[in-house]
């Protein structure tokens, strides 16, 4: 089930509402278990059969935890790292095993490859589950509700794409007794970010997918591309992957508020980043924040010296591109990350530049069209279904065998200018509405451009949301559902 769909818009979601209002007027527990459960649908209605795998993570993980509480006193480390592991050997064989596979089988061996369908949301949970372990060690967090863990880990707006939560950011707030009364101002707010989610996805990145998918699988294909194609490719995709993924983000900062429930930021503005290390802050935000704390600050972090603190940070994106897919050009996307942000270090390091002061406006401009053709480069392996076909769009899009034939599309060009209108000239969706705080984080914009509870924007949020259900009719998955 996606939130793009007319059974989660119109079935699940207000299903779900009425239930869980209705209930906590007699129960909050009550209330709280039938979140848990329809997450639990959500979840199965993608494939039931899953649904034993998830279960038996929660389950296994809730256990480890109070293993690891109890005896976090004798400073006892073998439960943790054992837990840890063993979330992570569930991760490789259902995402890295064919990988491995194959690559061994690139170089001589003769292994059959396991086909493993990839459970929908596993990295998400996975990663989740080994915070809340990791915490638990740290003696930051500890759990002994079961039914309020088990709807820590499926809640269901986060399920397909993220973001990566912490026990300390939720559960907080699943025990509050304000969580169980209906709202009618954070429903307004879901509502809003809802709305806005959806366009951006139905309207904006599934019409640019137009663009972007017939000239991937073209060079996928072996057919040779023009240099204009090759560059309405990689723009589009470009396009459609901020708008598919900051769809998502909202949408599900949106559905969780109409239960009370903030979800932390996981997408603000990355395209207005005037550099990389400003960009990695801004795009997946709990996923960079998990890989700085979990891998980068154990692995030594800065703390040994520049070369071993540019090795952490090249290691740390490696293994961030690897998470994202089991193919070697989502390692290659990791490395041009990795290398993007050492050569940012290096030329603050050399200039003495203070991110924190204002560049001139032109400066800055500048910067931010660099940054956005770094990003841009980086998205061509990401999309790309091999090497290959990485290397083909490079040497199109810089005229290695091709050239320029002609102007691309019309509409390719207007959905180019309305995009860049959005991304660059409109606050976003957490902007928009930051006077009532829809995240969990807290955001400060000035402006008159302000979303305000009144009739006005009632209106079109309407209008708005029309259009989207129409749109809705050619429902297209998300495209971080694949991680």
């Amino acid at each position: 089930m996606l939130f793009n769909s007319y059974e989660f818009l119109l079935g699940f979601l207000p299903l779900m509402l009425a239930v869980f209002f209705l209930l906590a007027r007699w129960s909050t527990r009550a209330a709280a278990w039938s979140l848990a459960i329809g997450s639990l649908v959500f979840y199965g209605w993608w494939d039931a059969r899953y649904l034993a795998l998830l279960a038996s993570s929660i389950v296994f993980n809730f256990m480890a935890g109070r293993l690891i509480d109890a005896r976090r006193d004798r400073q006892a480390s073998w439960p943790v790292t054992l837990a840890v592991v063993a979330n992570l050997s569930l991760l490789g064989v259902f995402k890295y095993a064919d990988f491995f596979i194959g690559s061994a089988n690139a170089v001589g061996a003769q292994l059959d490859l396991l086909h493993l369908v990839l459970p929908m949301g596993i990295s998400f949970f996975t990663f989740t589950q080994i915070a809340f372990l990791v915490d638990v060690h740290r003696g930051l967090v500890k759990e002994k509700d079961f039914s309020h863990f088990l709807l820590f880990v499926t809640w269901f707006p986060h399920q397909i794409a993220g973001p990566v939560l912490h026990h300390k950011q939720m559960m907080p707030q699943f025990a509050s007794p304000q969580t169980y009364r209906i709202n009618a101002e954070a429903i307004s707010v879901g509502l809003t970010m809802l709305t806005i989610g959806l366009i951006k996805k139905v309207v904006f990145a599934d019409s640019l997918s137009v663009h972007a998918s017939p000239v991937f699988d073209a060079a996928a294909q072996g057919r040779e591309l023009t240099m204009e194609a090759a560059w309405t490719g990689a723009l589009a995709y470009t396009f459609q992957l901020y708008f598919d993924f900051s769809g998502y983000s909202d949408m599900a900062i949106g559905l969780s508020r109409m239960f009370n429930v903030r979800l932390p930021l996981n997408f603000d503005s990355p395209y207005k980043s005037a550099n990389i290390i400003d960009f990695w802050r801004r795009w997946h935000m709990t996923l960079s924040q998990f890989l700085r704390d979990y891998l980068y600050v154990p692995l030594g972090g800065n703390r040994h010296g520049e070369p071993r603190r540019y090795l952490n940070l090249f290691l740390t994106m490696l293994l961030g591109g690897l998470w994202h897919g089991a193919g070697w050009t989502f390692v290659f996307w990791g490395a041009l990350h990795g290398l993007y942000l050492i050569v940012n270090n290096l030329w603050r390091k050399a200039t003495g530049h203070d991110p924190s002061r204002p560049s001139h406006p032109v400066v800055h401009v500048l910067c931010v069209a660099l940054t956005f053709l770094c990003v841009l480069l980086a998205w061509v392996p990401f999309r790309a279904a091999s090497m290959d076909v990485t290397w083909a769009f490079y040497q199109a899009m810089f005229g290695l065998n091709a050239s320029w034939t002609g102007l691309p599309a019309w509409d390719f060009m207007a959905w180019m200018v309305a995009g860049s209108a959005v991304i660059w000239g409109l606050p976003n969706a957490q902007q928009f509405l930051a006077g009532y705080r829809p995240a969990w984080d807290s955001v400060k914009v000035s402006g008159t451009l302000l979303w305000r509870p009144t009739a006005l924007h009632g209106a079109w949020l309407g209008v708005l949301f029309g259009v989207a259900l129409v749109a809705v009719s050619g429902v297209g998955e998300f495209l971080y559902f694949q991680f």
